[in-house]
Parts: C-alpha cells; structure tokens; sequence
C-alpha cells in the first residue's frame, strides 16, 4: 500500500496497526483521503497515534481536525466499505462502466488521465484485462455526463448495471447527418435522457432513459422525425403509419400543379397563390417543425436553411418558388430515404436468414418451438431443404449443408456425426439430428448482424474529415448568405428583393447534404455486400485501409496449407505397403500427435486394420514403440534409428531428399532393421494458389509468407503457392519483426493468420486479417477483418470491394464539391433561381446515393 495518501481502509476482519498518521488495510480494501484513517463495523475502537482512530459502527466521532470516526452517520469522513469500493466515502458517488474501444493497456492510462483532470472526479480506475472503469466523484458531479467525456477520448462507456435501461428505435426521416445531430441535441436536453446516439447510416438510435418508449417516440416526433421501438409492436406500428393515406409530398404537390396551371388561365393572382400558400403549408410543416427544434438545440441543418428559404420567397412575393423549394426538397428527401433503406436493408435482409422456428426432439416425436424458446443441448431435426434454426453438432445424419450464407464459400460442404452447422445454412441433402450448442442470441449469424450494425457506427477517416468539413461550411455559408441580403442593398447595389432572392438562394446552398452522405452511404453499402459474402469489415477505417494495401503476409500453417499433416509417401522395404502401415497404424494409434493421426487416418481410409500390440510407449521427441507378437517395433525419426544403430543406409538418400523438400520423416522398423519409411506433409489448400493468382491480378504488388518451417520447406511451398518472397525458421515473435520490416520498406501491410497465434503479428500490421471467423469467436473478435470461411476464397473479393468502395468514395465528394462550387458561382450572375438550388442540392444527394448503392451490387 502506498504510504504517500496517508490513508487507509480495515476490513471487517483487520486490526488497525499503531502506526504514524496511517493505518493498514487488507489487501482487498483501497486507500482513501489523505490523513484518515477507517474501520469496519465489527471494529472496536483501538488506542492509536496522534492522527488515527477507528471507531465501532455505532459511533460517530470528530474530536480533533485528524481525529475521525466512521459510524453509520459520515461527517467530514473518509470510510471504508468491507469489499472495499475505491472512493465510497463522504461526499463521493462511486460508478462501474464498462469501457468498449481499448486497444492496449495504454488506452486505459490515457482515459485515467483524461477524466482525473476534470472538476469533481476524485479517483478513477480503469481495467483494461476486464474493460471495466470505477470512478468515485463528488455527490453534485453528473455522473451520467462521464459517457459524454468518455467519448471525447475517443472510447465508449456506460454503466455496467445500464444495459437493461438501453433501448434502440429505428428512425425515419432523416435525410443526412445533421438530422441525426438535431435528434440527439433535442433529446439530451430532456432530463429523463442519460445517453443517446444517432447513427445515420443504420437509421438507429441508442438511447438510455428514465421514462417511457411511448414519451421517446413523441419527443422523436417531436422534433420531426418518425421513431419505433425495435421489436415486434414497433416494426408493426412503423408499418401501419406507413400505410395511413395519402402522402404530404403528394398533396403538395397537387397543389403546387394546380397552382401553376392556374397561372396560365384568367383567374386572379390570389386565387392561384392560395394554391401554392396550401402546398407551401402542406409540404413545408414538417420541415418547419424540426427547423424549430433544430435551432432549439443549437443545429444548423437542411430543414432550417429549406424553412428559411421558404418562408423569405413567400414574404417577398415569390410563392411558385417558395412552393416549389418546398416540394422539391420533400420529394429529394423522399426518394433519398427509400435509397437508403435499401442499403440499410443489406444488413437486416442477415436477420431473415434463419428461421423462426425449429423442430424439437422430443421423445419419438418433434415438437415445433419458437427458436427463442430451444435451449441448449435439445436436439432438433433438420430435413433436406430446410435451414438450420440455431448452432449445434451434428448427432447422427450425414448430408453436405450450403454455408455460403455465412461463409461466403461457393462450394457445399459435407457434414458427419461430430461436425459444427451453423444457423442460416441450408441442409441440401440427408436429414440431420443436431445438439444444440449456443442460444438464439449467440449464434454465429447473430454475433455477425451485431458486429456489421456495430461497423456501420463506426466513422471511417474520410467521413470524420467530411463531418468536420460540414460542421465549419454550413454556418459560413449562412452568415455569408445574411450578409449578401443586407450589405449590398444598404450601399445601393440594387434592391433589397433582388438581394434577398439571392441571399435565400445561397441559404439552400449552404447545406452540404451530399458531401455528408456521400461517405457513410458507400461504406454501409460495401460492409453490407462483404457481410453477405461471408467477410466481417470492422468498421469503414479498416475498408479504408484495405483499399490502401500493397503487400500481404501469410501464416502458412493453416492458411496456406490445411494445417493438417497428410501422408505424402510411403516406401516399404523387404514387406507389402500394407503390412508397413497396419505396424505403424498399430504403434501410433495410441498418440496424439498430428503426424500419428496423419498416419492413422491414412490408414482408416484405405481400410487397413491394426494388429493386435501390447506395451505402448511414446518415446518423447523422437517417436513411439509397442510389442507386436512379441516383437519390440518402432515408429519415430531418423536419429531414433541412428541412435540405436539400426542401418538404413539404403533409404538414406531419399530421406534427404525428401527431407529437403518439406517433408516430415516416419522411419519403421526393429531394434535389428528397418522396414521402410513413410513420408507426412502438410498440404496446400486447393483455393490458395487461385487466390493469390486474383490478387496479384487485382494489383497486390507483394504476397510473403511467413513460416517456422526450415528454408527447404519454405521455398518448396513459395514455388507451389506463387508467393513472391518468404521468410523462414520463424519463431512467433520473429513474425513482428517480419513485419515491420515490410512496413520499413514503405509498404502498408495485411496480416493474414488464425487471429490467435498470430494476434503480435496481425495487431503489428496495418491491417489484421483472420481467417476461419465461423469457427472461432476470438477470431471475430480481435482482427480488423474476418475471412468466415476457413481459405483465402474471398480475400481477392474483399481487396477489389474496399478499393471500388475508396474510389466511390472520392467520385462523391468531388461530385458534391464541384456542384456546390458550381451552384454558388451561377447565384450572383442571377442564372440559378431559388428552385434550381433545391434541385442541385437534393438531385446532388440522390445521385451520390445511387452511385454508392453500386457497391450492393459488386460481384
């Protein structure tokens, strides 16, 4: 305990010792204020030093400055709880988090840091083993503010105990990013609200409240959008107000048409200027609501620049433009909305991959059950031709199941007795009884829907930059387009109703809708086509960052090659092939080590039996042995035979030279001779040599493999796979190093491994790639994209997606730069009227959406 707080804390069952102004805990308490000293309530009170003294729970005591006692009233006290909560004290409130978005242990220390030096926090203590945070603060402190400062170092938290209080709507109406940011500034305002989100891209919110679903859906409503609980009632109440008459878009524009038409006829002026008042009023009320509670919150968006600039041309007498700015934006935002949806429907089209419900075994019979309703170790019965409801082994059955929903692999794989299925695969062939393994909620489809949605949140550097960029053009654009109303009027350079037409213009102008979307839309749209090609992206920084790669490095073990040893020759001497294998199925049937089963299987698929043996003995590093009819015989490496100076000077040569080739040495035989030899390797995988052919096809200027393997093994597998340059004898760490200097030489480097033993590596690289995802959850969870399928298939896939989504990316935000530029340019000459500027603006919008939508096509 340090001595430098002068503090400490009993527990229930510790003395306080006589010590100078401090006492000691045990080593489950935390240290406390400076000076005090703290007792539990079995404490009895104990002579002590000048500046200690602890007291019974029934006490209450303040004699001197330094002189402190706990009871079960605190006054001026620093005490103590038995388990020892860091800060629980007077005058403090101590909070648990949990803390999403640590990297290393130095995130932990950079948010310790980070929120000490804020007013009111006393202490804080960040777990990055657990990712748990506790922070004791002052009473007054608003704890459920330490989200909000959370964030702005860039990390994620909330209350360990809050998830149950956390809730996710869909939202409807937004048309870009800032709506998102009106929604969360006018809901933070509401007491009742701890935390909200608003993700644009995925049309969700995360909120945390104190009150009711029914009361955020109003104050969603609002502030002028439409809100549904996810869920049953709120999927179906969405629907039915969808489907409620005719839309506000049509009506004003009925009107707006009725308008115009009449302008051509004899009827009076304000006949016809009723009509575009009614469509102005119609079209223009939602929008005029969210601009009211847009500049409540303090947000500039498009509703506040189009209910602007509808309202000044109806107040300088320009009622076909104000109707027509109306109509236009509501039929911009509509169309754009259904575009959206589209994108945001390629994740939630994963949700209806696996049915709702499965046939349950029950004695001799099945029983139909909701999934949500099946527990773990049932059995359920799969026909052909049916999904597989939920994640489990199969018990008896054999058929090949289609994974490509999950995987991405195009070919079925076969599945026996023993094998993993996975939920939202399609058993093709024979009926199959599967052991439940994991709960509706933790299968492999779920966890992939939750990590898309979750990658979809997060913000890729371009659109931070874009965001950032929009955040400072809008209000100059604004004030500009104030003082373009104004200032030339006042000096005489025409007149106020010329100036301020096109100073409304210029308000239209100001919204960068198109630059906003023009990011998050591609990379919704790019994360949802890999997600459906069984390839998880992280987030839109790693899609990024895909798209940048000039060199990758394999693992070859298990990438490149199976990862599962193969018999590669076998070469008897003096006895049949098969009497060589039945001696050394027979010796290495009791091992476990890969070559042995390399052996075994071998001979299991050839229907070569065992003989009968006795004393089974594995001699450690070199082979094994067992008594066959009396006879000692032996399996092992060529040194176990030397060693025991059995000659085999026969075989030698060809040992070398397989040796030399990458293979794995078996060599059979008594204490007196050898009976041959048989050669293990481990082979490569039939799609890797494909995969790295359509990669170098794709422009990878670089594919090294990286391997513990001696440099005859090395070379052998580089000339058979097509990598261009290896690094061999390997030990883990020296993976790093491998990297790196890769790095050194000014290449950004891809990482491809299992995501476990080669976590150093792929967390050096620039980009971690993990293969074989459906198989392991630490897979999913560490690398920054995941390969479902256990092969290189869809890699090449996964590098032309990222690079098209990059170069969408940029098409969209000259595209919006240049229209912008182009808008403000024909505004002063007087060529672009108040209508052309909604029609630039939401046409601009449209078609950077419909470009990015390319991506939900890409092939």
């Amino acid at each position: 305990m340090s001595e430098e707080k002068k503090a400490s804390c009993c527990s229930s069952s510790e003395e306080v010792l006589k010590d100078e102004e401090v006492s000691c805990c045990s080593n489950a308490e935390e240290e406390q204020e400076p000076e005090v000293n703290c007792c539990s309530s079995s404490s009895v009170k104990e002579e002590t030093e000048a500046n200690a003294t602890c007291c019974s729970s029934d006490t209450k005591r303040n004699e001197a400055n330094q002189d402190h006692c706990c009871g079960n009233e605190q006054e001026e006290v620093s005490c103590c709880s038995s388990s020892g909560d860091v800060g629980k004290s007077e005058g403090l409130h101590v909070v648990k988090f949990e803390v999403k978005g640590m990297d290393c242990p130095s995130c932990a220390a950079t948010i310790e840091k980070g929120l000490q030096k804020i007013s009111g926090i006393q202490s804080v203590s960040v777990q990055y083993g657990t990712g748990r945070m506790t922070v004791a603060a002052e009473n007054e402190f608003p704890h459920d503010q330490i989200p909000k400062h959370i964030r702005k170092l860039g990390f994620e938290a909330e209350p360990v105990d809050s998830s149950k209080n956390k809730q996710t709507y869909k939202i409807e109406g937004m048309d870009c990013g800032s709506c998102a940011m009106t929604i969360e500034k006018h809901l933070s305002k509401n007491p009742a609200v701890q935390d909200v989100q608003v993700q644009f891209s995925t049309g969700k919110m995360q909120i945390q409240h104190t009150t009711s679903a029914k009361e955020i859906v109003k104050e969603v409503g609002r502030a002028g959008f439409q809100a549904s609980l996810e869920g049953k009632w709120g999927d179906h109440n969405q629907k039915a107000a969808k489907g409620k008459g005719i839309s506000t878009t049509t009506l004003s524009g009925l009107f707006l048409g009725l308008g115009f038409i009449g302008s051509f006829t004899n009827i009076p002026t304000e006949f016809f200027t009723a009509f575009y008042a009614a469509a102005i009023l119609i079209g223009g009320y939602k929008p005029a609501r969210s601009a009211f509670y847009a500049i409540k919150s303090g947000s500039l968006d498009m509703n506040v620049l189009m209910a602007s600039a509808a309202i000044g041309a109806a107040l300088i007498g320009e009622w076909f433009e104000g109707a027509m700015v109306v109509w236009l934006f509501a039929l911009g935002n509509t169309l754009q909305n259904r575009s959206i949806e589209r994108t945001r429907e390629s994740i939630r089209s994963l949700i209806n991959l696996t049915p709702k419900e499965a046939s349950v075994k029950s004695g001799n019979q099945l029983v139909l059950k909701a999934v949500e309703d099946v527990g773990i170790g049932e059995v359920i019965v799969v026909k052909p031709g049916e999904k597989i409801p939920l994640d489990g082994d199969v018990m008896t059955g054999t058929s090949s199941v289609n994974q490509a929903p999950i995987t991405g692999e195009s070919l079925p794989v076969d599945k026996q007795t023993g094998d993993i299925v996975y939920a939202g695969t399609v058993n093709e062939s024979g009926s199959l009884e599967i052991e439940v393994t994991k709960l509706v909620e933790d299968t492999t489809i779920a966890k992939i829907i939750h990590l898309v949605e979750e990658a979809q949140e997060k913000r890729a550097p371009t659109q931070a930059f874009v965001d950032r960029f929009a955040r400072v053009y809008t209000p100059i654009v604004f004030t500009l387009a104030l003082l373009v109303m104004i200032i030339p009027p006042i000096f005489g350079f025409g007149t106020w109703g010329e100036w301020l037409y096109k100073g409304l213009a210029l308000l239209v102008v100001a919204c960068p809708c198109a630059l906003v979307i023009s990011t998050p839309v591609a990379i919704v749209s790019a994360i949802g086509n890999a997600a459906k090609n069984g390839v998880l992206i992280k987030g839109g920084t790693f899609l990024e960052k895909a798209g940048t790669i000039k060199a990758i490095a394999f693992d070859k073990t298990g990438t490149l090659t199976e990862g599962r040893p193969k018999v590669s020759e076998v070469h008897a001497l003096g006895v049949s092939e098969d009497e060589l294998i039945r001696v050394t199925r027979t010796i290495e049937e009791h091992s476990t080590h890969p070559i042995a089963k390399a052996i075994t299987t071998y001979a299991s698929e050839r229907n070569m039996l065992a003989i009968d043996g006795e004393d089974f003995q594995a001699i450690p590093g070199k082979g094994a042995k067992a008594k066959l009819s009396g006879v000692k015989y032996f399996a092992g490496s060529p040194k176990l035979f030397e060693e025991m100076q059995v000659p085999f000077s026969e075989i030698k040569d060809r040992i070398d030279q397989l040796q030399k080739e990458g293979h794995t040495i078996v060599v059979v035989g008594t204490s007196t001779k050898v009976l041959g030899l048989i050669a293990v390797a481990d082979t490569i995988r039939d799609i890797t040599v494909q995969s790295i052919q359509k990669l170098k096809q794709v422009g990878m200027q670089e594919m090294v493999m990286l391997t513990g393997d001696n440099k005859g093994t090395a070379d052998k597998i580089a000339r058979e796979t097509g990598v261009d340059r290896y690094f061999a004898e390997l030990l883990p760490e020296d993976k790093v190093s491998a990297v790196k200097k890769l790095q050194a030489e000014g290449k950004n480097v891809a990482m491809v491994g299992d995501g476990i033993n080669d976590a150093p590596a792929l967390a050096t690289s620039d980009l971690g790639i993990a293969m074989g995802g459906a198989g392991t959850d630490t897979a999913m969870e560490t690398a920054d994209i995941v390969l479902m399928a256990d092969n290189l298939e869809k890699l090449p896939h996964t590098i032309r997606l990222s690079r098209k989504a990059m170069k969408i990316i940029k098409q969209n935000v000259w595209f919006s730069l240049v229209t912008k530029l182009a808008a403000l340019m024909l505004i002063f000459p007087g060529v672009l009227t108040l209508w052309m500027a909604v029609l630039s603006d939401t046409g601009a919008a449209l078609l950077v959406i419909l470009n990015s939508m390319r991506l939900l096509r890409n092939k």
